[in-house]
């Protein structure tokens, strides 16, 4: 820690130390020179605040990655992030990544090694990262961890996510439109609150245009394993399903999906040039701003923790370009997102009926917050269960 004295204080603790080293070196009297060295030091806690100022070491950053950072999706985008701040902040903050760390005790032992480093922010990007980012917390009270999608908060460890549901909404309105069979495909990574959100929202945003459509599923028990989702997408097609969609990290889905000539969606970053002929939209999420705002909240001791949830009108959220759709559907999921950003059309609003009919919330009611963080139902129309 650098502690600021006055310049006239400074230079006098100078010559007061330097004399007094010279004297306790001629008399041999090292316990007075200490008992002098433990004044000065004194002097200087006195009232002085601690400074960041351009005399600091810069403040070290982890983030640390589920899958890879050539994913081209979820730590894709979060590596951008990561660039974002070290590009605003330069010498201020020292940034550092690590990829491919699982959900479970690896990424404690992670955690530990980082902050044993000296790393005070640490930004992880796994939701079964959470437990090992609590635990290892303790280590350091002045470090600060976050992870997005995670489960549950302390003292010392926040929460940010976007709301990737308003995403699906609109991709299933886009795939009410140009569904011929009525049935889309959707290849699920995790039986988490997260990804049953999204099922649950596309499949909203398809009966939004056709009352009728169904939504089929395909696990892959991983939130990135490419022959997995690849699988997964030939299975979806061969079922019925005329446009895919997913929840992984992935673009094999995509790949599948140009070989059978099906339309597809990507996810967390632009993939359209990864299937150019059959992409229609990628929901794509921004990290810049927030951790932008996360680093300097701590630079200048005003972080605290928290869940952070924010959509398309919160700046973590945003739809890429609309391709291979008539213009007239293009224009229907805009409309949409504006209803959105506008607080016009809520997803979640009544009556909502799940897979063994039960009335979830009735008509005129939208489900909170606390409902949609720990969803664990389908709605009826989604032909699949949790595992």
């Amino acid at each position: 820690m650098v502690y600021l004295l006055p310049t006239g204080l400074h230079l006098g603790l100078h010559l007061v130390l330097h004399a007094s080293l010279r004297r306790c070196l001629r008399m041999g009297l090292a316990v007075r020179f200490l008992g002098v060295l433990v004044l000065v030091v004194g002097l200087c806690a006195l009232g002085v605040a601690p400074a960041h100022g351009q005399e600091d070491s810069p403040l070290k950053v982890a983030f640390v990655y589920l899958g890879p950072i050539g994913d081209h999706g979820w730590s894709y985008g979060h590596e951008q992030g990561r660039l974002a701040v070290q590009k605003h902040f330069g010498a201020q903050v020292e940034t550092h990544f690590v990829e491919k760390i699982p959900e479970g005790p690896e990424s404690e032992r992670v955690f530990a090694r980082l902050i044993q480093d000296g790393y005070k922010l640490i930004f992880a990007n796994g939701y079964g990262h959470t437990r090992s980012a609590i635990r290892a917390a303790r280590l350091d009270p002045e470090v600060r961890l976050e992870v997005a999608t995670g489960s549950e908060t302390s003292p010392q460890v926040a929460l940010y996510s976007a709301r990737f549901y308003e995403g699906r909404y609109i991709a299933g309105v886009i795939a009410g439109h140009l569904s011929q069979s009525g049935t889309a495909g959707y290849i699920a990574s995790l039986p988490v609150p997260e990804v049953v959100r999204g099922i649950n929202a596309f499949l909203l945003g398809m009966r939004s245009v056709n009352p009728d459509a169904r939504l089929r599923l395909a696990w892959v028990h991983a939130w990135y394993d490419p022959p997995r989702e690849a699988d997964a997408a030939r299975v979806l097609i061969g079922r019925g399903a005329d446009i895919l969609t997913q929840h992984t990290d992935s673009t094999a889905a995509l790949g599948v999906a140009a070989e059978q000539g099906v339309k597809a969606f990507g996810l967390a970053s632009d993939m359209h040039h990864f299937a150019p002929e059959i992409h229609l939209s990628s929901i794509v999420n921004l990290w810049d701003s927030y951790y932008i705002e996360r680093v300097s909240a701590y630079l200048d001791g005003t972080w605290q923790s928290g869940r952070a949830w924010r959509g398309f009108d919160g700046g973590m959220l945003e739809m890429s370009a609309y391709h291979n759709m008539p213009a007239e559907v293009a224009e229907a999921a805009r409309r949409v997102e504006a209803q959105i950003r506008a607080g016009d059309l809520q997803i979640f609003a009544g009556p909502l009926i799940d897979q063994a009919g039960a009335q979830r919330i009735a008509a005129g009611a939208v489900l909170d917050d606390t409902a949609l963080l720990s969803m664990d139902w389908f709605l009826d129309g989604v032909d699949g269960s949790l595992p």
